[in-house]
């Protein structure tokens, strides 16, 4: 069995490698980047490469794009492949009709195609939101290709349970859930009381240049397919949920880093309790007191340079 560690985010910012995360990065790393797609069934799934070394594989969550994780392509691209996916239904993969396409078996089995598309037999695999939700489901459902797991904002099913069980506060925070369960991606006050539109999805960016991308990439995407991961998987009465289990969960065997932007309005931090007691391997947490829910944005240089040395460490 492996060590349980916490460590605390100013140790590991004096332990890691700095890395600047400069203002105009992207754009450089948009030049650098190269296309491709992975095959999942017949399903086409884009995703961007940077970078070479041991294969990081990133997957994005509600709403958002393979450009989430710029930040983290550009710190990381001189020691590792890096690639980061659009899930289905986003931006440049495919957007299959109907609700049980966008079933957990479904996204699972497109990050692992995306694996074999590289050449690569194994990844760390990076997911937020959404992509945290297929991040831990790729864990525990084909092991074997997962060689660290690294967790943005989304705790770990059994965590998520109990919060959603026992905790007010988790269960006033998913009412925008089953709102998108029960709506439609045409209602006139589907998204937070407004239209689900390119820009309306985008307002959580704050820099306006990525704005733009964002507000082009989601006309791009299929909003119907983005309320579909929450109608095919996420937690409801009486129908059992990838996201929150609540049975037994076998211990995951790879380690495993976290980060959490504890103004997160959606997942309460409670949730993360007791991660370390359902890994069999060593565990780090990263808490940013002052980042929101997209904590690879809000706190860039806090999750490049630690996400960095930390991958660094266990590829030596």
């Amino acid at each position: 069995m492996g060590y349980r560690s916490f460590i605390h985010a100013l140790g590991l910012l004096l332990l890691a490698t700095t890395v600047t995360v400069a203002a105009n990065d992207h754009v450089a790393l948009e030049q650098e980047v190269s296309h491709h797609y992975a095959d999942n069934n017949g399903v086409k799934i884009h995703y961007v490469k940077v970078g070479s070394g041991p294969l990081v594989v990133m997957i994005h969550g509600f709403p958002d794009y393979w450009y989430s994780w710029r930040h983290q392509m550009h710190g990381l691209k001189d020691d590792f492949t890096v690639v980061a996916i659009d899930q289905r239904g986003y931006n440049r993969s495919d957007q299959p009709e109907g609700i049980d396409a966008y079933a957990m078996q479904n996204l699972v089995g497109d990050v692992v195609s995306v694996i074999r598309d590289t050449g690569a037999t194994g990844a760390t695999v990076v997911g937020h939101d959404w992509g945290g939700a297929v991040a831990w489901q790729v864990a525990f459902n084909a092991p074997q290709v997962v060689e660290n797991l690294v967790i943005l904002n989304l705790p770990h099913p059994n965590g998520f349970a109990r919060e959603l069980a026992n905790n007010t506060d988790q269960q006033r925070n998913s009412a925008y859930a089953r709102k998108f369960i029960q709506g439609s991606a045409a209602d006139p006050d589907i998204f937070f009381g407004g239209p689900m539109t390119p820009q309306t999805l985008a307002s959580w960016v704050s820099d306006a240049n990525a704005r733009a991308k964002y507000e082009a990439a989601f006309a791009r995407s299929s909003f119907p397919a983005m309320l579909n991961f929450y109608k095919a998987n996420y937690p409801r009465p009486g129908k059992p949920s990838p996201v929150a289990s609540t049975g037994p969960t076998p211990k995951l065997p790879m380690p495993l880093l976290m980060f959490h932007g504890l103004q997160d309005t959606a997942l309460h931090s409670n949730g993360l309790n007791n991660t370390w007691d359902w890994i069999d391997n060593d565990v780090t947490l990263v808490t940013a007191p002052e980042a929101n829910h997209f904590v690879q944005q809000d706190a860039a240089e806090l999750v490049t340079r630690t996400m960095r040395w930390w991958l660094l460490d266990r590829s030596q």
